[in-house]
Protein backbone atom coordinates (compact mmCIF):
# COMPACT_ATOMS: atom_id res chain seq x y z
CA UNK A 1 0.00 0.00 0.00
CA UNK A 2 3.01 2.62 0.77
CA UNK A 3 5.26 0.96 -1.68
CA UNK A 4 5.33 4.29 -3.21
CA UNK A 5 7.42 6.22 -0.50
CA UNK A 6 10.14 3.93 -1.50
CA UNK A 7 10.37 6.12 -4.96
CA UNK A 8 12.51 8.87 -4.76
CA UNK A 9 10.93 12.05 -4.44
CA UNK A 10 8.71 10.55 -2.50
CA UNK A 11 10.85 8.96 0.28
CA UNK A 12 13.14 11.90 -0.39
CA UNK A 13 10.00 14.32 0.82
CA UNK A 14 8.47 12.14 3.41
CA UNK A 15 11.60 11.43 5.59
CA UNK A 16 11.78 15.29 5.27
CA UNK A 17 8.45 15.76 6.82
CA UNK A 18 9.03 12.91 9.13
CA UNK A 19 12.44 14.83 10.64
CA UNK A 20 10.56 18.18 10.33
CA UNK A 21 7.75 17.10 12.59
CA UNK A 22 10.00 14.73 15.20
CA UNK A 23 12.05 18.43 14.99
CA UNK A 24 8.92 20.53 15.74
CA UNK A 25 7.74 17.95 18.79
CA UNK A 26 11.03 17.90 20.39
CA UNK A 27 11.11 21.63 20.20
CA UNK A 28 7.72 22.27 21.64
CA UNK A 29 8.33 19.45 24.34
CA UNK A 30 11.33 21.17 25.32
CA UNK A 31 9.97 24.82 25.12
CA UNK A 32 6.65 23.46 27.61
CA UNK A 33 9.16 21.37 30.00
CA UNK A 34 11.85 23.72 30.30
CA UNK A 35 12.69 26.93 31.13
CA UNK A 36 14.83 28.94 28.60
CA UNK A 37 15.58 31.96 30.28
CA UNK A 38 16.60 30.21 33.76
CA UNK A 39 18.80 27.95 31.04
CA UNK A 40 20.34 30.69 29.30
CA UNK A 41 20.81 32.40 32.74
CA UNK A 42 22.58 29.26 34.02
CA UNK A 43 24.49 28.57 31.19
CA UNK A 44 25.99 32.56 31.20
CA UNK A 45 26.85 32.00 34.92
CA UNK A 46 28.73 28.39 34.45
CA UNK A 47 30.35 30.38 31.75
CA UNK A 48 31.23 33.00 33.82
CA UNK A 49 32.83 30.97 36.37
CA UNK A 50 34.93 28.79 34.10
CA UNK A 51 36.47 32.55 32.52
CA UNK A 52 36.99 33.50 35.90
CA UNK A 53 38.32 30.61 37.28
CA UNK A 54 41.31 29.58 34.10
CA UNK A 55 42.12 33.30 34.40
CA UNK A 56 42.94 32.92 38.75
CA UNK A 57 44.89 29.66 37.90
CA UNK A 58 46.53 31.65 34.44
CA UNK A 59 47.47 34.39 36.83
CA UNK A 60 48.49 31.68 39.95
CA UNK A 61 46.42 33.94 41.89
CA UNK A 62 45.80 31.02 44.97
CA UNK A 63 43.36 33.33 47.12
CA UNK A 64 41.02 34.36 43.89
CA UNK A 65 41.31 30.95 42.84
CA UNK A 66 40.27 29.46 46.42
CA UNK A 67 37.56 31.88 46.77
CA UNK A 68 35.92 30.69 43.19
CA UNK A 69 36.27 26.74 43.90
CA UNK A 70 34.07 27.12 47.14
CA UNK A 71 31.38 28.00 44.55
CA UNK A 72 32.54 24.90 42.82
CA UNK A 73 29.60 22.81 44.29
CA UNK A 74 26.99 25.48 43.65
CA UNK A 75 28.38 25.34 39.77
CA UNK A 76 28.23 21.27 39.44
CA UNK A 77 24.04 21.65 40.71
CA UNK A 78 23.76 24.36 38.05
CA UNK A 79 25.50 21.79 35.52
CA UNK A 80 23.23 18.96 36.94
CA UNK A 81 20.01 21.39 36.59
CA UNK A 82 20.70 22.00 33.31
CA UNK A 83 21.59 18.09 32.43
CA UNK A 84 18.07 17.55 33.89
CA UNK A 85 16.59 20.03 31.35
CA UNK A 86 17.48 18.28 28.35
CA UNK A 87 17.48 14.79 29.86
CA UNK A 88 13.61 15.39 30.10
CA UNK A 89 13.03 15.67 26.96
CA UNK A 90 15.01 12.69 25.90
CA UNK A 91 13.31 10.17 28.23
CA UNK A 92 10.01 11.18 26.40
CA UNK A 93 11.07 10.51 22.93
CA UNK A 94 13.91 7.92 23.27
CA UNK A 95 11.70 4.45 22.89
CA UNK A 96 9.37 5.71 20.25
CA UNK A 97 12.33 7.30 18.07
CA UNK A 98 13.70 3.72 18.22
CA UNK A 99 10.71 1.97 17.21
CA UNK A 100 10.37 4.41 14.39
CA UNK A 101 14.17 3.48 13.07
CA UNK A 102 13.30 0.21 13.76
CA UNK A 103 10.37 0.32 11.14
CA UNK A 104 12.04 2.41 9.15
CA UNK A 105 15.01 0.29 8.76
CA UNK A 106 13.23 -2.19 7.72
CA UNK A 107 10.66 -0.86 5.30
CA UNK A 108 13.81 1.51 3.69
CA UNK A 109 16.32 -1.63 3.47
CA UNK A 110 18.87 -0.95 0.15
CA UNK A 111 16.24 1.63 -0.97
CA UNK A 112 18.30 5.23 -2.30
CA UNK A 113 15.95 8.18 0.00
CA UNK A 114 17.64 10.78 -1.86
CA UNK A 115 20.94 11.13 -3.83
CA UNK A 116 23.82 12.22 -2.26
CA UNK A 117 26.71 13.58 -4.55
CA UNK A 118 29.77 11.57 -4.79
CA UNK A 119 27.72 8.35 -3.53
CA UNK A 120 29.27 5.24 -5.21
CA UNK A 121 26.51 3.27 -6.05
CA UNK A 122 22.66 3.75 -7.08
CA UNK A 123 21.36 2.12 -3.81
CA UNK A 124 22.68 5.15 -1.96
CA UNK A 125 25.05 3.54 0.77
CA UNK A 126 27.86 5.75 1.14
CA UNK A 127 31.04 4.72 2.05
CA UNK A 128 33.84 6.61 3.95
CA UNK A 129 37.22 6.18 2.36
CA UNK A 130 40.02 5.14 4.46
CA UNK A 131 37.67 3.83 7.48
CA UNK A 132 35.07 1.92 5.36
CA UNK A 133 32.14 3.14 7.15
CA UNK A 134 28.80 3.07 5.32
CA UNK A 135 26.16 4.80 6.08
CA UNK A 136 22.59 4.65 4.59
CA UNK A 137 20.74 7.58 2.37
CA UNK A 138 18.23 6.84 4.81
CA UNK A 139 20.29 8.00 8.02
CA UNK A 140 22.24 10.96 6.17
CA UNK A 141 19.13 12.36 5.06
CA UNK A 142 17.00 12.03 7.80
CA UNK A 143 19.95 13.61 10.34
CA UNK A 144 20.62 16.34 7.75
CA UNK A 145 16.79 17.39 7.68
CA UNK A 146 16.70 16.70 11.16
CA UNK A 147 19.94 19.10 11.79
CA UNK A 148 18.29 21.71 9.13
CA UNK A 149 14.22 22.00 10.72
CA UNK A 150 15.67 21.35 14.60
CA UNK A 151 17.99 24.28 13.92
CA UNK A 152 14.83 26.32 12.89
CA UNK A 153 12.13 25.00 15.48
CA UNK A 154 14.65 25.90 18.33
CA UNK A 155 15.02 29.45 17.33
CA UNK A 156 11.34 29.85 16.51
CA UNK A 157 10.55 28.45 19.75
CA UNK A 158 13.46 30.46 21.67
CA UNK A 159 15.39 27.42 23.09
CA UNK A 160 18.79 28.77 21.54
CA UNK A 161 19.61 32.81 21.84
CA UNK A 162 20.93 34.87 18.70
CA UNK A 163 23.67 37.19 20.04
Amino acid sequence: MFEFLKLIPFSTIFIFLLAATISFSTSLVNRLLTNPEKSKAWRKEISEWNTELREAKRSEDKKRTEKLMKKQQYILKLQSKMMWQSMKVMLLFFVPLILMWQFLGGFYQNTPIAFFPGSADASGVITIPLIGMQFSSLMWWYVLCSFLSGTVFSHLFGLVSVE
